[in-house]
């Protein structure tokens, strides 16, 4: 693993957590369809409310050309350029409303949210890289998979095995190689009131 992109918590973490990071660069490796099973079947298992599981995923490799290319047009032009490297992409949805009660869910886009970290979680668990995206064109999408009404494309996704940055072009290769940065908790988790750090930082 790059070492620069390896977690510096202020704090103990897990290891998996640590580990985490999303490349530009795709190795042209394809994963194996028993791990994409697994990536997706810790989605499945995730937490949503009332359990209605609401997120859904439209799945691609280059074993499926044509479908591919599909998803790849999906993508903003500017995550065309890298994401095609990776040997599977994804388009992540969530539906809007409850099939219980045909409610508007709140917590749709949350919970697509959560699937989609277990998701991630796993496949660094087995050696995979998966790289986010908002940058993808919702109506495309849409069109091409037929997306039914209420059920809104939201990410797009690419997995693979991470391609050594010193191969890329020198844009992503800038990328790939610069050191991880987060905020630090003070500036995030509040008590008295916002803005005012909680007390649980000492």
């Amino acid at each position: 693993m790059n070492s620069n992109k390896q977690a510096t918590p202020d704090h103990p973490i897990q290891e998996l957590i640590a580990r985490r990071w999303s490349p530009y660069g795709f190795a042209n490796r394809p994963v194996k369809k028993e791990d994409l099973q697994s990536l997706f079947e810790a989605a499945r298992w995730a937490p949503s409310s009332y359990n209605e599981q609401p997120w859904s995923y439209i799945v691609a490799t280059k074993e499926n050309p044509e479908q591919f290319d599909r998803l790849v047009a999906c993508l903003v032009e500017g995550n065309q350029a890298w994401a095609k490297a990776a040997p599977v992409l994804a388009i992540g949805c969530t539906n809007l409303r409850f099939t219980r009660n045909g409610q508007a869910n709140a917590a749709a886009v949350h919970d697509l949210g959560l699937a989609s970290g277990n998701l991630c979680l796993e496949a660094t668990a087995r050696g995979l890289y998966v790289h986010q995206m908002i940058g993808i064109v919702p109506d495309k999408a849409r069109e091409l998979f037929h997306i039914p009404e209420g059920v809104q494309p939201l990410t797009g996704l690419a997995i693979g095995y991470a391609a050594d940055p010193n191969t890329l072009p020198e844009r992503y290769q800038q990328r790939d190689l610069a050191v991880r940065q987060r905020k630090p908790l003070r500036e995030f988790i509040f008590g008295d009131q916002w803005g005012t750090v909680s007390d649980v930082l000492g």
